[in-house]
Order: structure tokens, then sequence, then C-alpha cells
């Protein structure tokens, strides 16, 4: 008899390769403390002990998932419906929650319609899939840094794609006057990207795609409700809004809940609607998360407050790290990396801080960032407090020495 394949030694391989690169995934075990945000409690490897820790990586950048508004909006919800949506969209799962929240968040960007998806990813892959599909022809201009769900959409599209350096404006104006004048264009990029902190010059390519007849796909997943007098991103605060085409956003970071979305004119959002396989046959939100999702929003909205403290922790916990010496990366934005250089420092360093200090930070490694540049990537809260801050600070500062991991300026500790 002939010897069958082995699935599992192959499966086993695989992940012994990441093993062996330094990459390996390990998730942290932790409960979140309703009303103690940032602090968790930490399960360790046994199942068995348990301590507390400050979390320093949550996307709940604002901490809204603990907002009590949000807390009451989603039990009224399941009080009033129940729990589940019902069905996709075109079966009976179109609830009354879902058609407020995407009024909500139409007018949170200044857009005549939106839709919802059931995450940032989805909606990300879907639309720019779809979009392939509704304009035959189509060439995509995508920034180099872009989210692996846009590059996924534009992939599975198969159309005629561009790939212009990161926020690198003369190399995108380059690529488009090389385009066929009359093809259907598409300018896809970030407002903020989520490794380095760093955030596009979202009028620049507005300029540039009123020039040469392209439309506009602007992902604001790390910006919606932190940027902007409302929260509607980096595009409001730039006054830019009205310039971009298409909008996409996360209820699963700033608005604490869960879900994605675009917002964009009425025709573009009814044929996403209308041939998206991603939002056609999955099964819709649950009422109480767009309920939640819905009051985070409106809350948001009149709470600019929050985005000032929100800066303001992230300004002064880079200026703490650069004064102890730590390599901060470049940020123009609230996400404060922190480098290191190498996939098992950077796991080891994670590692001691959450076994030693109680200070949970998730290791950055390829391929969420080019090798070379792995990191430990802060997102500091309006609830994390100058203690907090401190003690992370002489943690990190300790473990740099005994690690022996560079400095800023290069050199090691």
């Amino acid at each position: 008899m002939d010897a069958k394949f082995d699935y599992q030694s192959a499966f086993a391989a695989a992940v012994d390769q990441v093993k062996a690169e330094g990459r390996y995934r390990v998730f942290a075990d932790i409960k979140r403390l309703r009303g103690q945000f940032p602090r968790a409690i930490w399960t360790g490897p046994n199942g068995l002990d348990e301590r507390e820790v400050v979390v320093w990586c949550s996307n709940d950048y604002l901490g809204q998932g603990q907002n009590p508004v949000v807390l009451n909006a989603m039990h009224d919800a399941i009080d009033m419906v129940g729990s589940g949506s019902g069905g996709t969209r075109n079966i009976s799962g179109t609830n009354h929650q879902h058609v407020e929240l995407e009024a909500e968040l139409a007018d949170l960007h200044g857009k005549e319609s939106a839709l919802l998806f059931t995450s940032g990813y989805v909606s990300n892959e879907a639309t720019l899939e779809t979009l392939q599909t509704v304009l035959p022809g189509l060439i995509i201009f995508s920034d180099a840094f872009n989210h692996a769900s846009m590059i996924a959409g534009i992939r599975h599209g198969g159309c005629e794609k561009h790939v212009w350096r990161h926020n690198d404006l003369e190399h995108l104006e380059a690529l488009l006057k090389a385009a066929p004048a009359d093809a259907p264009k598409l300018i896809a990029f970030e407002s903020v990207y989520s490794m380095d902190g760093d955030i596009a010059d979202i009028n620049g390519v507005a300029d540039l795609a009123e020039r040469y007849g392209a439309m506009t796909y602007l992902d604001e997943v790390h910006a919606v409700g932190m940027y902007g007098p409302r929260g509607g991103g980096v595009a409001e605060r730039d006054g830019a809004m009205a310039r971009i085409d298409i909008i996409e956003g996360t209820l699963g970071k700033a608005f604490g809940v869960m879900g994605g979305y675009i917002t964009g004119s009425a025709p573009l959002i009814d044929a996403i609607r209308s041939f998206a396989s991603g939002f056609i046959f999955t099964t819709s939100l649950p009422p109480a998360l767009t309920a939640g999702a819905r009051a985070s929003v409106a809350w948001l909205k009149a709470h600019n407050e929050v985005r000032v403290a929100h800066q303001e922790r992230a300004e002064r916990l880079k200026a703490m790290l650069r004064s102890a010496g730590l390599p901060v990366m470049p940020s123009v934005s609230h996400i404060v990396p922190v480098l290191v250089g190498d996939p098992v420092h950077t796991k080891l360093v994670s590692d001691m801080l959450l076994r030693d200090h109680g200070i949970y930070v998730q290791p950055i490694n390829y391929p969420t960032v080019p090798k070379g540049t792995e990191r430990l990537r802060f997102t500091p809260t309006p609830f994390h407090t100058d203690e907090m801050m401190s003690d992370l600070v002489r943690a990190m500062d300790k473990l740099w020495a005994r690690c022996n991991v560079k400095r800023m300026g290069g050199a090691a500790a």
C-alpha cells in the first residue's frame, strides 16, 4: 500500500519554521475589568496563575469599550430585541439598529450614505474587490504600506495595480501620469499608518486625484473617533472629507465595539451593497453591537476633550521614553512604536515586561512589519496615568540594559 501524505507533519513543520525565525505568536490570556481600564487580569500559560496587569497595546484607544453610555445602549438593545440579528441583511437581518448606525456614520463623515460590514478587514477587502467588478478596466494605485485587508481586496479583483512608495506623492503622480487618461482610476491609502504612526497628506493625494481624474479610497480605521472636532478622522481634521470619495472605518478600535463600514455617495454605496459578496452572504452584526456602536459614535462627536486628553497622553509617553534614551520611532500620531530590531529580543522584552512587571505589550514582528524593524507598539489612552507611564519607562530602561538592546543613537545598553 502506498504511503499517504502526512498532513499533520506538514502543519507542524510550517509552525516549526515560524518558531525557528523567532516570530511565533503567543496570545496573552487576559480578562478586561469593567470600569478599571486599562487594568486587566492575565492568566499564565498553565491556566492557573493570575495577576493584574496594565494593558499598553489595546486598540480600544479611548476606552469606549468601558463607557457606561455604550454598555447601557447594548443592554437596552438585548432587552428589546434579543441577541442575534436573524440573518443576512437581505434575509431578515436588517434591524433598525443597523439603519440608525449607518445614518450616524454617514453624518460623521459628511457623506450621503454608509454601509456596515462585520469587520474593518471585510469592509476593505469586499469594497476594493467589488469596485473592480463595478468599474471594468479600473486601475488601482496603492500605498506600499497599506493594510493586508486592502492588499487582499485589490489582489482578489485582479485589475491592473501600481504600488506607490509610502507617502511619496511624486512617485504617485508619476504613476498616474503614465496611466491612460480615460481609464477609471482609484487611489487607495490610509490616514494613520498603525505600525509607524505616520500620517498621509490627504489633501495632497486629493489634489492629484482631481488632476488625473481618479477616485480616492481612504482607510481611517486608526483615526476615526480620535481626530477632528467630532471624531471624523484625519480627513475631518485636515478639512478634506468632502474631497475623499470613499472613507472606510472600523467600530472595533476607538469606538470600542466591533464591525467595519464604508461611507460615500448614495449611488456608490448602493452599488457596493448590490455586488459585494462579503456583504451579501454573511450574517449581519447583532443589534446589541450596532446599538452600542451608534451610542459610542454619537457620544464621541460631542466630547472632543477626550481626543485632546488622548493626544496629550501620547506626547507625554514619547517624551518620557526619549528622555530615558529608549529608541522611540518617529511618530506624529497617537501610536508610540519603540524599535528593538530583532524578533527574539522583541519577544524576550515583551515576556519579561508581562511576567516581571505586570506590563502587557505585544511584540510586533514580521510579517506585520519588515524584518529588522521588530518593535513594541504602545497605545496610551486617556486612562493611562503618569504613575503607569513612570512604571513603564523604569521597567523598559532596566530591560534594555539587561537584554543589551540598542538605545537611541544606535549603541547597545
